[in-house]
């Protein structure tokens, strides 16, 4: 999609966000409550279908067209956290489900009926070494029985549907480690108080993050998507969409602090000049307002590669590098453009300042990306 067709929905994204201020937000982050009201008012406005088809009720739309979106809401000051996964889940149902699964599902999440806004991989025991996952789903006839546990999977309460990986061959098994690890669309509604625990874990900011509890969940067989034991690699497209959806946010972020941080440069006086006059506040502008749009242009070429079906692995990866530390770097230099103001909640740095502070280490920690492009790049030893 062409820069220029987007931009009346980025504006419709502006529009909307408008209605959400920081009040709004702060709110939310003192209660640590999900933000459902802007979540229903980005799926009324048909942002969260971008991905689906249009013969089931989505924009159709490619994963450029998602990150513009994402961006544009950090950009806003809003946080899209909240319903990101609907996006970058969205590739592994779309690529690797069933007819059935996808007549059944993709409706039904374009129009809101039902959210798909979790995403269970992550384990206690595992971290991001995802072959090492030791939650199990056992075939018994038309069934599937599920053991184990994940942790850091956000939006679990505030989900109907959730992406889980399993093994369903055990690791020592298995030819490969990358092998017998399947994929399965659940349905959580059907799953809590039934074999599914949920509990909170409170956090540094306002993530809706928690714990799963898996006790001889039993879930039908069809919930399983594509080949069993195939699961590891229709979840890389998962990965590599999501580290491109965030590198997006991080850029929307870092947009929001630069742009923060030049209106209180200009503003402030002290001294009797305003402060930005003096090049030792406004060379950091600049350098991350540079840092930004350096990494943004990394995130637009792994996205236009993800939408053309080529390999995007390096790409993503550095995106996500490159944006979060933009975005990290721009934050740091917004707090100290407001000086003691930074700290204060009415100003809304320190929040979002809270909130891109995540992105260093999840998804995927950042010596892990380093570690990648290392080996996988550049042909250097393997360091883990």
């Amino acid at each position: 999609m062409r820069d220029e067709d987007l931009q009346p929905v980025l504006e419709t994204v502006r529009r909307l966000c408008a209605d959400f201020p920081g009040e709004y937000w702060r709110t939310r982050d003192r209660e640590r409550t999900y933000p459902t009201e802007f979540v229903q008012a980005l799926t009324q406005a048909g942002l969260l279908g971008v991905l689906i088809p249009e013969s089931y009720g989505g924009s159709g739309l490619g994963l450029s067209a998602a990150a513009a979106i994402l961006e544009e809401i950090h950009a806003s000051g809003c946080n899209a956290a909240a319903v990101h996964a609907q996006m970058y889940t969205m590739g592994t149902v779309l690529r690797h489900g069933s007819q059935a699964q996808k007549s059944q599902w993709l409706p039904k999440i374009a129009t809101g009926e039902v959210r798909l806004q979790a995403f269970g991989v992550t384990e206690p025991g595992a971290g991001t070494d995802t072959t090492a996952i030791t939650t199990q789903a056992v075939r018994r006839g038309d069934a599937y029985v599920i053991n184990g546990q994940k942790v850091w999977i956000s939006r679990a309460e505030h989900s109907d549907l959730m992406v889980l990986l399993a093994r369903t061959t055990p690791r020592e098994e298995a030819a490969k480690k990358t092998e017998g690890l399947s994929v399965f669309l659940l349905d959580m509604r059907e799953a809590v108080g039934r074999g599914l625990t949920i509990k909170p874990i409170r956090t540094m900011f306002n993530h809706a993050t928690t714990e799963l509890f898996f006790d001889d969940l039993e879930i039908p067989a069809s919930c399983l998507i594509g080949e069993e034991g195939k699961g590891f690699r229709y979840i890389l497209d998962g990965m590599n969409a999501e580290r491109i959806l965030i590198a997006a946010e991080c850029i929307g972020d870092g947009r929001w602090f630069v742009e923060k941080a030049r209106d209180y440069a200009t503003s402030r006086v002290v001294f009797g000049r305003p402060i930005g006059q003096n090049q030792g506040v406004q060379f950091p502008i600049a350098r991350a307002y540079a840092q930004v749009r350096a990494a943004k242009l990394m995130t637009y070429e792994a996205a236009a590669r993800y939408e053309a079906g080529d390999p995007a692995g390096e790409e993503a990866n550095m995106a996500k590098l490159l944006a979060s530390e933009a975005s990290w770097a721009a934050a740091d230099m917004c707090i100290q453009t407001h000086g003691g103001f930074g700290f204060a909640e009415e100003y809304d740095v320190e929040r979002k300042f809270r909130e891109t502070r995540l992105y260093q280490v999840a998804p995927i920690s950042t010596n892990l990306i380093l570690a990648y492009l290392a080996e996988h790049v550049l042909g250097l030893p393997r360091s883990y």
